[in-house]
């Protein structure tokens, strides 16, 4: 009994590494179905099933990111889809098993997995869906804006993903318009722009600063 409340005590402080996963991470698949499927009845609200052979495929193409301890234990996983001939880029299914939570480890993986859209798809527009108030935050963080669903891809494909969650017949009576979850978004245009215009901003102040250095003197 000792060694058990040891052994669960120091878990969240063991090294917990966050890969692209391969082909090698495909014995996961099962486990990673089952995690997100307790997760759902944890939260009692919707997660989108997924096979283990989907998963199995993001892992084969470099799709996905896995969050193993030093033991080989499953912490997390999250993957990505790409819609509307790549202009979307969702980050999906980012589940942490629940002895991990709370450890800053959801954070990682889904700075994993936002880095890996913008590796693989530079251009496009990520976007998550959600009802989960830390993944909220963590997007936000990272320059999510909450959005509409008229804003996000109008593939009838990815909605039909949808079909798996307990809240589907929420989604389908308001003409997938609104659901329980929060559309996010990352617009890497909007962020060149704003840069952009920051540029622009501060090279009229260093010559604004100039004009009136040169005068006063």
């Amino acid at each position: 009994y000792l060694f058990h409340f040891i052994q669960n005590f120091l878990r969240p402080y063991m090294k917990i590494n966050v890969y692209v996963a391969d082909e090698s991470h495909i014995k996961y698949a099962q486990e990673i179905c089952d995690l997100v499927y307790v997760s759902a009845q944890e939260r009692g609200t919707g997660i989108a099933k997924r096979t283990p052979e989907y998963i199995a495929q993001k892992m084969k193409y470099g799709k996905a990111v896995i969050a193993l301890t030093e033991t080989g234990e499953l912490a997390g996983f999250a993957y990505i889809e790409t819609w509307s001939h790549t202009l979307f880029v969702a980050n999906s299914g980012l589940i942490v098993a629940h002895k991990y939570r709370n450890t800053g480890l959801a954070k990682r993986i889904k700075r994993e997995v936002f880095n890996l859209s913008r590796r693989k798809y530079p251009d496009a527009k990520i976007f998550s869906i959600t009802t989960g108030a830390a993944v909220m935050k963590i997007n936000s963080e990272m320059g999510f804006r909450p959005v509409p669903f008229s804003e996000l891809t109008d593939d009838a494909e990815f909605w039909a993903g949808c079909q798996g969650c307990k809240n589907f017949d929420i989604l389908e009576r308001n003409n997938y318009r609104m659901c329980l979850c929060t559309g996010l978004l990352y617009d890497p245009d909007e962020k060149k722009n704003k840069k952009n215009i920051n540029r622009k901003n501060n090279e009229k102040s260093r010559f604004s600063i100039q004009w009136w250095f040169r005068h006063l003197l």
